[in-house]
């Protein structure tokens, strides 16, 4: 196993145990998951870097922790002692390695009576100052500092509130979402009012235009990034076990919506290591996605749950969510464009076998071991071991342990710095020697690469300058479009990042956000470039920082 230096770093320092070798921390993992029957078939599926599980796999299999799952998500109920059950319930998943996803549209707006005292609600917002800082005094399992979504319905009236409140740097342990229905949608495209509603009794606390609502999310996502979108209505059309109930949060990503104390382990096929000689090797891809659904459901049945409504709400569904990571790099060596319609055509056809293979592992081993305990009343008519099978994860850490790109983002770029616990490691990427001096000039391109970041500027022919296309200079609407295509093919949601340039206007990132639902995504989350001063990705080694 060979492994760059940000990536041993980055395993030194959160990953492996005092003493513990990259092999060892493999077996262990395998061990624990696979036992007798599985343990060498998982080893020989992560050690060679073809798939890998969710973070607090890797870190708690084996340990007294066993705490395995990445995604939660909490219910915030509108009492005070609903309120700091979940913060406490909230703690204890962050020390033990996972994230959570909160809705506060259930609280009473600021201002709204408490106890028959007018003007007494301190309102949602206020609660999520307490929740950020809990978060920032707890670190996952020790290692990492824990992380958190927030959701607010469009329809709450403190929506304008919580809409801009991340501006000026608050909330840092937050990502914002906003959730959008159908009803705020249409009175959007036809102009008339929207009523925001007060959760307390369900009375309108006042009406608002909804395009003055539009463009302020538009604006304070052009500022900083935040707030995302969330079309709940799409979430739960597509949900596979509506008599359950709606869905109103997701993790802190957003690729995976669940219900209050449901959780979900992820993990991800490394695509790159599925290209043979310039061509999909769809037998190894196959093979892969029927071991990795095997891990995931393994997953749940070693898994030491934090509290026991977490046990029960998730062995109920089973979820699991297998993705892709490393898409990028897969394109460059297929020798397609990012962008272009081709790759279009292949994200579809690609994640269409991939969810086809997992559903069919999972519909075997519902066969054999029996379906997910809420199958009745769910859209599946025969044996199904997992309610969802396929999620598709930004694999923050993963990517870099695996040496290849991030999910299913383009390459943001070729070159750049991460700081890992204080630490700086410069990163370059391969692909400029293997694949640049057959292009253009070698050594002259390469320092260029590694000065920049990005291929912009050089002497290349037109096939050359699409292939390497970073992030920033592929097209908003090609962003929106490739997410679209995955999404087609994924029963869970998409971690997806539209990366703008530094002269986005608003109207611009209103259009992002029409053209995400009307292509049937289930949320999407802009990015600006130098758009926060604290900034986590810059282009080229010489200007850029990543915290870890």
């Amino acid at each position: 196993m060979e492994f760059s230096p940000a990536a041993r770093l980055l395993l030194e320092r959160r990953y492996l145990l005092p003493g513990e070798t990259p092999h060892d921390l493999f077996s262990r993992v395998a061990s624990a998951v696979g036992g007798p029957a599985k343990s060498r078939e998982f080893f020989s599926l992560v050690s060679n870097l073809l798939f890998l599980p969710n973070s607090p796999t890797l870190m708690n299999a084996g340990t007294p922790s066993g705490q395995l799952s990445a995604c939660f998500v909490l219910p915030v109920e509108d009492t005070l002692e609903g309120i700091f059950t979940s913060l406490a319930h909230m703690a204890l998943i962050h020390q033990s390695g996972g994230g959570t996803g909160f809705s506060f549209s259930r609280l009473r707006p600021r201002g709204d009576v408490v106890n028959g005292a007018v003007g007494a609600a301190s309102g949602p917002v206020s609660f999520m100052r307490v929740f950020d800082a809990a978060t920032g005094a707890v670190r996952q399992g020790g290692r990492r500092r824990g992380a958190n979504m927030g959701v607010l319905a469009a329809s709450h009236p403190d929506i304008e509130e919580f809409v801009t409140c991340k501006q000026a740097g608050g909330f840092p342990n937050f990502n914002i979402s906003v959730g959008i229905d159908e009803r705020f949608l249409r009175c959007l495209e036809t102009g008339g009012e929207y009523d925001l509603i007060n959760p307390r009794d369900g009375s309108v606390w006042k009406s608002i235009d909804p395009g003055s609502l539009w463009r302020l999310i538009a604006a304070s996502a052009r500022a900083s990034g935040e707030p995302g979108l969330l079309f709940l209505d799409e979430i739960n059309r597509r949900n596979p076990t509506p008599h359950l109930g709606s869905i109103e949060a997701t993790n802190p990503c957003g690729e995976q919506p669940l219900y209050p104390y449901e959780s979900c382990n992820l993990g991800s096929v490394n695509l790159a290591r599925c290209i043979r000689k310039h061509d999909l090797d769809e037998d190894l891809l196959a093979t892969t996605v029927r071991s990795g659904v095997d891990f995931l459901d393994a997953v749940i049945d070693v898994n030491r749950f934090p509290l026991p409504e977490i046990c029960e709400k998730t062995l109920a569904t089973r979820k699991i969510g297998l993705g892709v990571m490393g898409f990028a790099e897969a394109l460059i060596r297929l020798h397609i464009p990012y962008e272009s319609g081709e790759a279009l055509r292949f994200a579809g056809s690609l994640m269409e076998g991939v969810q086809a293979a997992a559903r069919e592992r999972s519909e075997e081993i519902g066969a054999q071991k029996g379906s997910f305990p809420a199958i009745q009343g769910s859209v599946y008519t025969g044996d199904m071991r997992n309610a969802t099978v396929t999620t598709i994860a930004p694999t923050g850490s993963l990517h870099l342990i695996a040496g290849t790109t991030s999910g299913i983002e383009p390459v943001f770029s070729f070159a750049y710095n991460r700081t890992i616990d204080g630490q700086p490691v410069s990163i370059v990427s391969d692909l400029i020697s293997e694949f640049l001096p057959k292009t253009a000039g070698g050594r002259d391109v390469a320092e260029h690469m590694r000065r920049y970041g990005t291929a912009e500027g050089l002497p290349l022919d037109t096939h050359a300058r699409d292939l390497f296309k970073t992030a920033i200079e592929i097209a908003p609407e090609h962003h929106v479009r490739m997410q679209a295509a995955f999404q087609k093919h994924v029963d869970n949601a998409v971690s997806k990042t539209v990366n703008l340039p530094e002269s986005a206007t608003v109207d611009e990132i209103a259009r992002v956000f029409s053209l995400a639902h009307a292509l049937g995504c289930k949320g999407t989350t802009v990015y600006r470039y130098r758009s926060r001063p604290d900034q986590i990705l810059s282009l080229g080694c010489d200007v850029c920082r990543i915290d870890g």
